[in-house]
């Protein structure tokens, strides 16, 4: 990968921002490119008749013809990415941003190949175990099964394998000891660098089975911080599979994976404001998995910002009243790594002035937002539907943004839900700083309900995007409908934040112009989600360390 220069442009100059807007908020006829470019966008209908899916339709095209020239990724390290990069920042710094790349070093991992084999049943041939991202390699045959603290059954409080202790008395002086470890209480990590100490050749780590949703097979990361630490091969299963190697009579295990350091890049646009003080952030991650080119996950989302700051920006007499900033993160799905880079690397991370740090007013992300069998969902920062998981905080300001959207969804007459505030995206290191966050999302991996399908549409029992995280997320991965609507949504909460932050942080702006969430009585979500998620498997886990202390 090629270094790469920082270019820097100036902003337009500042107009007031008036006025108020009707309902429905984009019920004009969409004007021209060059009436949008010369329109007063002193309320909220007048940017939104100026925004809509086609415009973010060709930014995935270019994204997957990416793609397509480069073995069909554009995972960050790789030049699928670099190429990607490059086209936001190029239009990015046509339409007059002050545009950042920030250059920052990250792990990636290959798996070649695994196998778990039971009594002569290959459970990772048919998708039952897997390596874990970040081990080692070896092979392990005639394995002897060693359980290390297992806590079974339904409820368990299971801590298997997260201390030393839980290796006392274990016998891992043979050459073929396999730890078999459970799920819970501490990373993967932990488990994997004790059982290497303890002696063991090989680890299993199988999911904890305390509740009927953390059954299924990991999917688990030891983190980057295991390349070169953890050498022994660490594959993971599901809950009854891994019970079952209790009583297995030959167990063979093998692993062989490529892990390396690479460069990679963060792009921040900044669209200066009147109040230089107060910024609002907008992010999206631009990088997709190493199995598929990503339009979906998570192109609709970098689409959709890249389109909104360019009709902003493309308009001559728009300026903010609190600074826009956008960001496409890089190594999302490495584990967030790009949005924590922003914050803690040693070169550019805001850690290194805390002052910046004080500065963001708020954070909405977007991550996912034109699912095929769609819902639309908020982060449910006011726990309604969904207690956010311990150790998760929700900032104060946070459930106002919420409302923000849900806003846009009411006055539309939109159906919407709730979904979990897990922090398993990239506004988890805002949170942690204690920045107020809110996003959409159209949901992942879990199936759709009957229920959802009646109010949504689409297909009840497949799952909200059934290309998820494989080669077939595509551009035809990618619903109009959806993104048609999103696109119109995060541009109100943008448009708005832009003009004012009060409701969130206390600072006041300018009127927005038009309705805001003061003005409208929230529908409220349909409330279809019992437990779970919201479209996310609770298995679905960017496991990692991030150290948010001084940067080094």
């Amino acid at each position: 990968m090629r270094p790469r220069s920082v270019v820097r442009i100036a902003a337009a100059a500042a107009v007031s921002l008036v006025a108020a807007a009707a309902i429905p908020l984009s019920a004009n006829a969409e004007p021209s490119d060059s009436g949008c470019e010369n329109r007063n966008l002193n309320r909220i209908d007048k940017l939104l008749e100026c925004v809509n899916a086609d415009d973010a339709f060709e930014h995935l095209e270019v994204l997957q013809d990416i793609a397509d020239a480069n073995g069909g990724t554009r995972v960050s390290g790789s030049e699928g990415y670099d190429q990607s990069v490059d086209y936001i920042a190029d239009l990015l710094d046509d339409a007059g941003f002050d545009v950042e790349l920030q250059v920052f070093e990250f792990a990636t991992y290959a798996e070649i190949s695994s196998s778990l084999v039971r009594d002569g049943d290959d459970l990772g041939s048919d998708g039952r175990a897997d390596t874990m991202a970040y081990s080692g390699s070896g092979v392990v045959s005639g394995g002897n099964v060693i359980p290390v603290d297992l806590d079974l059954g339904l409820g368990n409080a299971s801590t298997s394998g997260c201390t030393a202790d839980d290796f006392t008395g274990l016998d891992f002086s043979g050459p073929n000891d396999i730890a078999l470890i459970q799920r819970g209480a501490c990373s993967f990590f932990d488990k994997a660098v004790n059982a290497q100490t303890a002696g063991a050749e090989g680890v299993v780590i199988f999911n904890q089975g305390n509740t009927e949703t953390r059954k299924v097979k990991l999917e688990g990361t030891l983190g980057e911080g295991a390349i070169g630490v953890v050498t022994i091969p660490v594959l993971d299963t599901s809950y009854d599979d891994g019970v079952s190697l209790l009583t297995a009579t030959v167990v063979d295990l093998s692993a062989e994976t490529e892990s390396s350091i690479e460069p990679t890049e963060n792009i921040i646009a900044d669209l200066p404001g009147v109040n230089p003080d107060n910024v609002v952030m907008a992010g999206a991650h631009l990088d997709s998995v190493p199995a598929g080119p990503g339009i979906q996950d998570n192109g609709s989302g970098s689409a959709a910002i890249l389109a909104i700051a360019l009709e902003l920006a493309n308009n001559e007499k728009y300026v903010p009243q609190n600074t826009l900033r956008f960001a496409w993160w890089g190594a999302e799905e490495s584990g967030l790594i790009g949005s924590f880079e922003y914050f803690t690397n040693a070169e550019f991370g805001l850690l290194n002035t805390p002052e910046e740090v004080e500065k963001i007013a708020a954070y909405i992300n977007f991550d996912m937002i034109a699912s095929p069998n769609y819902i639309y969902g908020v982060y449910d920062a006011d726990e309604s539907t969904f207690p956010a998981p311990p150790g998760v905080p929700i900032p104060e300001g946070s459930e106002e943004l919420e409302n923000l959207f849900e806003a846009y969804y009411s006055i539309e007459s939109i159906p919407y839900e709730d979904t979990e505030f897990s922090g398993r995206s990239d506004y988890q290191v805002f949170i942690q700083l204690d920045i107020p966050a809110s996003g959409l999302f159209t949901g992942a991996e879990v199936g759709k309900t009957d229920e959802q399908a009646a109010i949504w549409g689409g297909t009840a029992g497949d799952q909200f995007d059934p290309c998820y995280h494989l080669a077939c997320d595509t551009i035809d991965n990618v619903s109009a409908e959806a993104l048609e609507t999103n696109i119109d949504a995060v541009a109100y909460a943008v448009f708005n934040l832009a003009a004012t932050t009060e409701a969130v942080n206390g600072v006041p702006g300018v009127d927005p112009g038009g309705v805001t969430p003061d003005d409208v009585d929230l529908d409220g979500p349909q409330g279809t989600f019992l437990e779970g998620g919201g479209g996310l498997s609770p298995d679905h886990d960017h496991d990692h360390d991030h150290d948010l202390g001084d940067a080094e």
